[in-house]
């Protein structure tokens, strides 16, 4: 019999219509008993907390992971934590840059609420409980459970704001799939190694700076005004931005605050290619972060930087993809 635990955050899996909107206040217990029979599966609960996702703050995420790993220290075989879709990736992300564990992590919620005439959110964690519980799922790290497959966190994304296929990971894929009540393995993506991060510690502040055409410095010089210690561009394409931005972020280059480059473009790399865009941010030591979204890039840099602040980069390097290393 494989032991999981379900801790459950609130998210619309948990949510119920009221007069001032969908809440989430459905607890841990009451969503399990929505996910049916699961043979060989015995499960404990417990609640985080009922919140939507999107006022999640980084001190309850940290609070999250400490949670996740007080429940693997309990000696289950795996934890499954129910989390708001808006930024599961994010949690997700940031479980799985300090796991050091072969036993799986598995969040999952729903696109449609809990009291909705057809709720996905039964499907879904019935499925989560058992990628949690099968061995196939060891080693892969924290893994996103959606609509039949799961995704290392690396990489994945919310790439739909309604339909119950919400989630994917571009050029990368699912690495499980869940099928008449079987996980399927389907691939087996390399890890890095957990970073020591003090998880109860604030990160330090990294803001995410939007490109477009036109776009001047000013939000980018505001950011780090405001106290950002490292900046993620949301570039354009494969990695370019406009020329005030690319002038405004080898300065800050130049000063000491890390700038990482991402692109706002959902599938592929980013690459130094374009002189007077991404090359010439790659040549004043501006970073690239590989494939992954913004959002990701922002907690892998907050965490770098958390963890070598005097070498960030150093540290994402061990943790980016080939084509995304220091430029």
């Amino acid at each position: 019999m494989a032991r999981v635990h379900l801790l459950a955050t609130g998210g619309t899996i948990a949510s119920r219509r009221t007069d001032g909107g969908l809440s989430a206040t459905t607890p841990a217990a009451e969503l399990l008993a929505t996910a049916g029979a699961l043979p060989g599966i015995e499960v404990t609960v417990s609640d985080l907390t009922t919140v939507p996702s999107f006022a999640l703050t980084e001190a309850d995420v940290r609070a999250l992971v400490r949670a996740v790993r007080e429940q693997l220290a309990d000696g289950v075989d795996g934890v499954v934590v129910t989390h708001g879709t808006d930024t599961m990736e994010e949690s997700a992300l940031l479980a799985d840059l300090v796991h050091d564990d072969d036993r799986p992590v598995v969040f999952t919620g729903a696109q449609r609420p809990f009291d909705a005439p057809a709720p996905d959110g039964p499907a879904n964690l019935a499925d989560a409980l058992r990628v949690a519980a099968d061995p196939a799922a060891r080693g892969l790290g924290v893994l996103l459970a959606f609509d039949g497959l799961a995704f290392a966190a690396r990489g994945v994304r919310k790439v739909d704001t309604l339909r119950s296929a919400a989630f994917d990971a571009p050029g990368r894929g699912p690495v499980l799939r869940v099928a008449a009540g079987a996980v399927r393995p389907l691939a087996r993506p390399p890890r890095s190694p957990a970073l020591p991060l003090d998880l109860g510690a604030a990160l330090p502040r990294v803001d995410v700076v939007a490109c477009h055409q036109g776009a001047d410095d000013a939000l980018l010089r505001a950011a780090v005004a405001a106290g950002a210690a490292g900046v993620v561009l949301e570039a354009l394409g494969v990695g370019n931005v406009p020329p005030p931005v690319a002038a405004a972020a080898a300065e800050l280059v130049a000063g000491g605050t890390p700038v990482l480059v991402c692109s706002r473009v959902p599938a592929g790399p980013v690459a130094p290619l374009y002189a007077g865009g991404g090359a010439s941010l790659a040549r004043d030591g501006a970073l690239f972060g590989g494939d992954l979204s913004p959002w990701q890039g922002r907690l892998l840099l907050s965490a770098a930087l958390a963890v070598d602040p005097h070498d960030p980069a150093g540290v994402l390097a061990g943790h980016l993809d080939p084509g995304g290393e220091r430029a």
